[in-house]
């Protein structure tokens, strides 16, 4: 553990790295958690998995301990899941403080949120859209006082001609003071990352993961050609081969809109497959419950859109299906 304490970390983050089963520090912590407790912006691109949320939570407690107070530190995530994902970490890395955060997401009710906001919890990770819509219709919080913005997903966020992303990026950024550290971690390098490398950011030190591709080195990576009449009966044959064969393995089955998410996990249950959904026509507590469930193996096949196809950590998944392509190569990987 003399790795992590020679990052510059303290002895008592040392001690839950140890409690939480972090042998030792990852590529990407040990290249970014140093120039992060040196006061620098950090710009960190490396894969799914590689350890990137541990990478800013960590020097973030770090310096929070030296200077406990109001909101210090702010996470902006594109999907409500990652959202509770990061939340997570910062809350069992962080307890030895103390640490109060919020996690503000749509799909939750406002007023509760608002009430958890004007108690000055130290982080708030947050999707953009619901943080912006209490900026603006609240005056009993400030984040005039932040010190670390931090953007995951970063190329998701910042992707240009995103509508979804650009107007409330604009009223949370307006909120936050001038001086702060700001980070940006993502699996994938676009060319605005690299433009705000360049330009945008306080000279950030840039680090990136050198593999060729993102994806994990195991990765086995298979099609099937079919007919699109009898494509539902190969994905029943497919799931009856894995199930049969690998007792505790679990599976993600990606589709692309919400109406073929649900008609297939109610054809997959008519043939006694264990399987839950997860799409935003869901209510955000079924979205939650039902994520808690498949982690838990209490349900072994996901079936989902896009929702879930960045930044969890799910490491019992072992096959992933692609009922219908994706449009873009990220989305894939």
């Amino acid at each position: 553990m003399s790795e992590f304490a020679a990052l510059g970390l303290s002895e008592w983050l040392v001690g839950q790295c140890v409690q939480l089963g972090m042998s030792k520090p990852t590529a990407v912590q040990q290249n970014c958690v140093p120039p992060v407790l040196q006061g620098r912006d950090v710009l960190g691109c490396a894969k799914t998995g590689s350890g990137k949320t541990a990478a800013f939570v960590l020097p973030v407690l770090q310096k929070l301990s030296e200077d406990p107070f109001g909101i210090y530190c702010l996470v902006l995530t594109p999907t409500r899941e990652l959202a509770y994902q990061i939340a997570e970490q910062f809350r069992v890395l962080g307890k030895p403080l103390g640490l109060k955060d919020c996690i503000i997401v749509g799909g939750m009710d406002m007023v509760a949120q608002a009430l958890e906001l004007s108690a000055q919890p130290h982080v708030v990770v947050a999707t953009p859209g619901r943080l912006a819509d209490h900026i603006r219709s609240s005056s009993t919080f400030s984040l005039s006082r932040v010190q670390f913005l931090i953007l995951d997903e970063a190329d998701r966020l910042l992707e240009q001609g995103c509508t979804d992303f650009t107007s409330d990026l604009e009223v949370v950024l307006g909120a936050l003071p001038s001086k702060r550290q700001t980070l940006l971690f993502s699996a994938t390098l676009t060319e605005t990352l690299e433009q705000l490398q360049s330009v945008a950011l306080n000279k950030p030190f840039f680090w990136e993961s050198k593999s060729e591709t993102r994806t994990v080195e195991e990765l086995d990576q298979r099609y099937i050609l079919t007919p699109e009449k009898v494509k539902d009966a190969y994905l029943v044959h497919l799931i009856q081969t894995f199930t049969d064969e690998h007792h505790d393995w679990s599976i993600i089955i990606f589709t692309n809109t919400c109406k073929t998410c649900q008609v297939l996990m109610m054809m997959l249950r008519q043939f006694k497959f264990p399987c839950i959904s997860l799409h935003s026509g869901m209510k955000q507590r079924q979205r939650f419950a039902n994520l808690a469930k498949f982690k838990a193996s209490v349900y072994r096949i996901l079936i989902a859109t896009d929702v879930a196809a960045r930044g969890l950590d799910i490491p019992t998944v072992q096959v992933v299906i692609n009922h219908n392509t994706p449009g873009l190569p990220k989305i894939y990987i």
